[in-house]
């Protein structure tokens, strides 16, 4: 099976993440590069194996975190759908099997908000992953700009964790906020993200609680412990 590894280090993987970075700082958004891919391969892969999936869906998860924004190289629009199809000949190629490759395509493919589906469990953790990094670290330069509220509401976050408590079947994400930015700001532009990582975790067999300076934004209520 391919691996993480050996994913970073192709060379048509690795020119187009930084390809889309470039093009979104550019267009004044926040990081999309390494830091940013590292965040989300790193919480998806956790998901699931704190979830019990098997090694494989693991590491498929963690690879999908790192490929998933490589259609920004093209455009933001569209770049889930985009991407996917600019994969599908490069992992072949890199000798991923068939069925793998459709997995990680499938995920990349439907990871935005405004189209797409969670239909895997590969998917479901690509989803919470990317939807739910948020922090000051992605501010470029650490230097916000005051009129983005993008650039507000990250730099605002202070510390942001990602916990799979399987004893009351809860993702939850808890983030710490400082008075720089408010939570009406961060729904204001996250509401449909929250939206996505609780259809995400619903299927896979959880609930998503978001807290935001340890207050319950979305009031999710413990359930009882069921072992997957």
């Amino acid at each position: 099976m391919i691996t993480l590894d050996e994913i970073k280090r192709n060379e048509s993987i690795r020119a187009l993440v930084k390809a889309g970075n470039h093009y979104l700082e550019a267009l004044g958004y926040t990081d999309h590069g390494p830091r940013h891919l590292s965040y989300v391969s790193r919480t998806a892969s956790y998901i699931l194996k704190a979830l019990g999936y098997s090694e494989r869906e693991i590491e498929l998860a963690a690879i999908a975190g790192w490929v998933h924004d490589v259609g920004n190289s093209i455009n933001r629009h569209d770049h889930g759908p985009n991407g996917a199809v600019m994969l599908f000949p490069i992992l072949k190629e890199a000798g991923m099997s068939i069925v793998d490759t459709v997995e990680i395509i499938t995920a990349v493919g439907n990871h935005e908000e405004q189209s797409g589906i969670v239909s895997s469990a590969v998917s479901a953790a690509l989803v919470i992953g990317d939807k739910s990094d948020a922090h000051k670290s992605r501010v470029r330069n650490g230097r916000p700009d005051p009129g983005d509220v993008h650039d507000r509401v990250n730099f605002s976050i202070q510390q942001n964790t990602v916990i799979v408590d399987r004893k009351t079947r809860l993702i939850r994400q808890s983030l710490t906020m400082d008075s720089s930015s408010s939570v009406l700001d961060y729904l204001s532009i996250y509401m449909p993200r929250i939206v996505m990582c609780e259809k995400a975790a619903a299927f896979l067999g959880q609930e998503f609680q978001l807290v935001i300076n340890d207050h319950a934004v979305n009031n999710q209520s413990p359930t009882p412990q069921v072992t997957p």
